[in-house]
């Protein structure tokens, strides 16, 4: 290899150098980044090197000179912080919708954008209650062709699985494909859906990405109205429990004093606190009605109990007497 090429190669390896080994509790004297060099087969010399290291700052590396014995080199700022790191890669082990292969995947690439010494501290896995892991690979690809749909005004065609009492999947819709113009996709509770808008149904539907199979982009145009113009993925101001979407109304809540930091992490500011005596508080609150919430109120065993409206508060009845009736 002529000499002129190894010194571009040069600049280049001390920077990898660099990013890999050092961060702002590591350096690397003189010495040892000469022997570093050394190793890809590339001589290098101090004077030669102090030039490099400056080149590499006003290219915009954050390299510090910490006058340690002997002195060190290091890059102190990069694109992420460690704890910024630990954050994504938490989100990645929690994530429902990966395949253990992808959680891997991505947690080894979050990996390269740290030094050597902080790759050692994400070696760590998080226990998360309840994880299922999707088997599913397609959904990174899936949401591509959506969105490609999109772009183009296309309709999608594919084909939709539900899990049946076997607990072996069963095809959806006959069989047949699913024909729909996507409209837009959500992430909520640790999985991607398509709303989308379905003409044999007059109206719009959901489905969950990585119940998908067989997803493409159809040559049929997408369908136009008013409720796809108005559709709105911001949401409102009351609360849904699961994907599931009811009448909005306003729910008077009696909480157990201990219970209050559960209607907290639920409802955030939105909820309204008042006092109702010495060991109650009431929580007025935005909810959309569905079983789902009334299954999370009857979670908390009675600590937390509907007050009013009546109407809601007689639904809530009802719902517990149709369990306890077929409980029987």
């Amino acid at each position: 290899m002529p000499n002129n090429s190894k010194s571009k190669l040069k600049l280049l390896y001390l920077k990898q150098i660099l990013e890999e080994e050092t961060d702002a509790e590591h350096g690397l004297t003189m010495a040892q980044i000469i022997d570093r060099l050394d190793s890809y087969d590339i001589p290098a010399e101090r004077k030669g090197i102090y030039r490099d290291l400056q080149t590499l700052r006003e290219f915009g590396l954050d390299i510090q000179t910490y006058q340690r014995n002997p002195v060190e080199y290091a890059i102190v700022r990069r694109d992420f912080t460690l704890s910024q790191l630990m954050l994504l890669v938490d989100a990645v082990e929690s994530c429902k919708f990966l395949t253990n292969r992808q959680s891997r995947t991505l947690i080894t690439n979050l990996k390269l954008l740290a030094s050597d010494h902080e790759r050692e501290q994400l070696d760590r896995r998080i226990h998360v209650a309840g994880r299922i892991t999707s088997k599913s690979e397609s959904v990174f690809e899936y949401i591509d062709i959506l969105h490609d749909a999109m772009r183009q005004n296309k309709q999608v065609e594919f084909m939709y699985y539900r899990y049946a009492m076997s607990g072996m999947r069963e095809a959806t819709h006959e069989g047949k494909p699913h024909v729909v113009t996507p409209v837009g996709i959500t992430y909520a509770e640790g999985f991607y859906y398509l709303t989308a808008w379905n003409e044999e149904r007059d109206g719009l539907s959901e489905f969950r990405i990585d119940r998908m199979d067989k997803l493409r982009v159809s040559d049929q145009r997408a369908i136009r109205n008013d409720i796809i113009a108005g559709y709105s993925f911001g949401g409102d101001e009351y609360e849904s429990f699961g994907r599931f979407s009811g009448e909005p109304v306003t729910a008077e809540l009696l909480v157990d004093g201990s219970k209050v930091e559960i209607i907290m992490d639920r409802f955030g500011e939105a909820a309204e606190w008042f006092k109702h005596d010495s060991t109650t508080a009431k929580a007025v609150v935005k909810i959309r009605k569905s079983e789902p919430f009334f299954g999370w109120v009857a979670g908390l065993g009675g600590t937390v109990r509907i007050h009013a409206p009546k109407s809601l508060k007689n639904e809530y009845r009802e719902y517990l007497l149709d369990l306890a009736e077929g409980a029987k």
